[in-house]
């Protein structure tokens, strides 16, 4: 770990690694903490299912839409400008958030700071590459991927934590705390810096890249509410498909685009993508989906559910800096897929145990899942520039993120729609002659984790009924997720670990003579 320390860092630097750290810290602890927070706002503030799973989707949309444009804007700018306005727009958001009763705006504002987020991220990770290099670079950076294992693992204790004691707007108003920590040192202590070679933001593909992302997820997330043949998802599904083809076409024409196209020639690239891909179905989503079963359904504390938690999360502090020493003697590629197969087994495994409802069951194949997403998750950012020549390694670092962050956006509305799906079975199984307008709000009230309120929807079906239902239905998805974690594990080893010689003169040389 004294690879990792801030004192090997120069002293004169330390300041500006705290202010990126603690602005990265919080960037998880917002998506998780909004997990948790979200059953006891629904108690408090009511609103639709829907509105409700966009406490998380929003901001997970925002952000991964708007995390490539930061980045071009931050070197066109100012990676300080955007970094500060960035952190500056959270702390205000998360206050308002904080005293905000209507669960509307609390959605709006939701979205908005995904978009503060995506700022923060890119002006922050730009001014440490300008602020350090060399082996400091590494150390930085190494700091700064520590920074969000932190505020991932101890996230969904701390909002626990906050919700029991303080109430669910602590959970918003500690984030400005430590946004406003973050500012207070960043300002007078970051340099700003510049790209004099920046060729300005593609807006016609960020612009039809948001687009296309937004109709994707609401298409996604109306299919538990009107069902997947309704004309309203089929619509939103093929304008995201037309919107599609138009950013394809408009990014094969401009001179600087978005994302070059091209990179995804590289098979190993494209392996690559499929990393944050598998770690959102394998891992992200089930920082959503299992608060709702701990909280909504088994009747735990926010503050029980957050230590439950961390069985899942706590590996991500120690197994991503394992993956890194295991490469020594072991390809990248073996390592990613030996992960992604421990976390499919560990997917399987957990299934079992919620199917049998016995929630401390579920502690150990927790584990085993962070400890499986753990090893890719530990390389998947350095993978991602070495599979590519060199002169195209920032793109390839831009596209990845957007990969990453997009894609758990994403994944979190797909998993939510079959998990409405297989709820609606089991609902349709137990109350046959139930008129359909009762029998899809319970479908959504209870794909949420809201036991009380699907009881008072259909008082015909006791807890015990529904908590069968939801337990079942969470058994399949749970087999499914695990089932997409193998496929991808096949593709990762076919790409890292079969092709090889794709890329000519990698950034990251270490890694890739490991791959050879």
């Amino acid at each position: 770990m004294s690879n990792l320390s801030i004192t090997a860092t120069p002293p004169s630097k330390t300041p500006v690694l705290v202010a990126i750290c603690l602005a990265a810290i919080i960037l998880p602890l917002s998506f998780v903490s909004g997990s948790i927070a979200t059953p006891v706002i629904g108690r408090e503030l009511g609103g639709s299912a829907q509105a409700l799973s966009w406490i998380t989707n929003a901001f997970m949309l925002s952000f991964g839409c708007f995390l490539m444009a930061a980045g071009a804007l931050a070197d066109e700018i100012g990676r300080k400008k955007v970094f500060i306005v960035g952190v500056s727009l959270f702390a205000l958001l998360s206050g308002l958030i904080g005293f905000s009763s209507n669960l509307l705006w609390i959605d709006v504002m939701r979205a908005a700071q995904g978009v503060a987020a995506a700022a923060a991220l890119a002006g922050g990770s730009a001014s440490l590459a300008h602020e350090f290099s060399g082996r400091a670079q590494t150390r930085a950076f190494s700091l700064l991927g520590s920074s969000f294992g932190i505020g991932l693992a101890f996230g969904p204790f701390l909002a626990g934590l906050l919700i029991a004691h303080f109430g669910w707007r602590s959970v918003f108003l500690s984030s400005m705390v430590i946004a406003l920590l973050s500012l207070s040192i960043g300002v007078t202590r970051l340099n700003e810096s510049k790209n004099p070679n920046a060729a300005g933001i593609d807006w016609p593909g960020t612009l039809l890249f948001t687009a296309m992302l937004a109709l994707l997820t609401w298409g996604l997330m109306d299919i538990p509410v009107k069902g997947v043949a309704s004309f309203e998802v089929i619509t939103l599904l093929l304008a995201t498909l037309v919107l599609l083809v138009l950013f394809i076409v408009v990014e094969r024409k401009v001179s600087h685009p978005m994302l070059d196209l091209s990179l995804f020639r590289y098979a190993r690239f494209i392996g690559v993508q499929a990393l944050p891909l598998a770690t959102a179905f394998g891992f992200v989503v089930l920082l959503v989906l299992l608060p709702m079963q701990f909280i909504g359904i088994a009747g735990m504390s926010e503050e029980q559910a957050g230590l439950m938690m961390m069985a899942l999360s706590l590996p991500m502090l120690v197994v991503p800096l394992l993956a890194a020493f295991l490469t020594r003697w072991i390809s990248s590629g073996i390592v990613c897929t030996g992960g992604l197969l421990i976390a499919a087994l560990g997917l399987v495994w957990l299934s079992q145990s919620i199917a049998s409802q016995n929630m401390l069951a579920t502690l150990l194949p927790m584990t085993v899942i962070g400890i499986g997403i753990g090893l890719p998750w530990g390389l998947m950012d350095g993978l991602s520039i070495s599979v590519v020549p060199k002169e195209r390694a920032g793109m390839a670092t831009g596209i990845f993120s957007t990969t990453r962050v997009a894609g758990e956006g994403i994944a979190l509305a797909i998993v939510g729609a079959m998990l409405a799906g297989f709820v609606g079975q089991g609902i349709a199984k137990i109350t046959p002659n139930s008129d359909s307008a009762s029998a899809s709000v319970a479908i959504q009230r209870l794909a949420i984790g809201d036991l009380h309120q699907t009881q008072r929807v259909l008082p015909q079906a006791s807890a015990q009924q529904l908590t069968e239902i939801y337990a079942g239905a969470l058994h399949h998805l749970l087999l499914w997720l695990a089932a997409l974690t193998l496929i991808s594990a096949v593709i990762v080893y076919v790409a890292l670990c079969l092709k090889k010689h794709i890329a000519p003169q990698p950034v990251n040389e270490a890694l890739y003579q490991q791959d050879q």
